[in-house]
């Protein structure tokens, strides 16, 4: 089979499975009702405050968006393992590394593609609310947030993609992964910053800032939560090719 073909296989999954589907809806719906919570309730509050950052301020439910993407990319794979779905996959597409590839790149496509549709829908929505505080994509470092939110939540799926890939579980990979995003950074962040700052969300999260502090960029940081998938992707490559189906 060719990849488009296999590619084509692997959309009508995500499609056709609810669980799968629902996750990568909850993206956009999670991050749209936080935002619509939050900025309606106490946006304008919040952007009085000394030391606002309107632009940090406005992609704040990516946050809970970041835990559907996650959901996303775990069930997505974590279906191949359930009821002797990966022999029938394989029997299809005998080649693991065509079959791991073309799974990985649609669920990264729909990730992206959702993602950025979140991200700036959740800027547009929000501003909404904010009354002479409302900023727009005109103001410095707002553009490039809303771009990099829909990567950096496509980057997060891909993470747990390959994870779930390596230890074939999606409940193994959200119990792992989300503790270590949201309470591991804040544990360790006063005797380890230098540490803590190149885990996958605190480094992908800088590109939402209009002016990021410490030694790493908007699209280093990014760079980083890429690194970080990057290596899960290969895992679980290796994974894939190596074990048992």
């Amino acid at each position: 089979m060719t990849l488009t073909a296999v590619l084509h296989s692997e959309w009508i999954k995500i499609r056709s499975v609810r669980s799968i589907y629902g996750s990568l809806t909850a993206v956009l719906v999670a991050t749209l009702t936080v935002t619509v919570l939050a900025l309606g309730t106490i946006g304008q509050k919040q952007a009085q405050r000394a030391g606002a950052e309107p632009v940090f301020d406005a992609f704040y439910a990516l946050n809970f968006g970041q835990i559907a993407a996650i959901a996303f990319g775990a069930t997505a794979v974590s279906s191949e393992f359930l009821n002797g779905a990966l022999r029938l996959s394989l029997s299809a597409v005998p080649r693991r590394s065509l079959f791991y590839a073309a799974k990985m790149t649609a669920i990264g496509g729909a990730a992206l593609v959702v993602g950025l549709l979140t991200s700036f829908a959740a800027f547009l929505v929000g501003q909404l609310f904010l009354g002479e505080y409302a900023i727009d994509l005109g103001h410095p470092g707002a553009l490039r947030a809303a771009f990099g939110g829909g990567i950096y939540l496509a980057l997060m799926a891909m993470l747990a993609a390959g994870l779930t890939a390596l230890l074939r579980s999606a409940v193994a990979v959200l119990s792992l992964l989300i503790p270590f995003l949201l309470i591991v950074p804040f544990v360790f962040v006063d005797v380890a910053t230098s540490v803590v700052r190149y885990l996958p969300d605190r480094a992908g999260q800088l590109v939402l800032h209009q002016n990021p502090e410490g030694g790493l960029g908007p699209w280093s940081g990014l760079a980083v939560t890429a690194a970080w998938a990057a290596a899960a992707l290969l895992a679980g490559w290796w994974a894939v090719r190596k074990r048992d189906a």
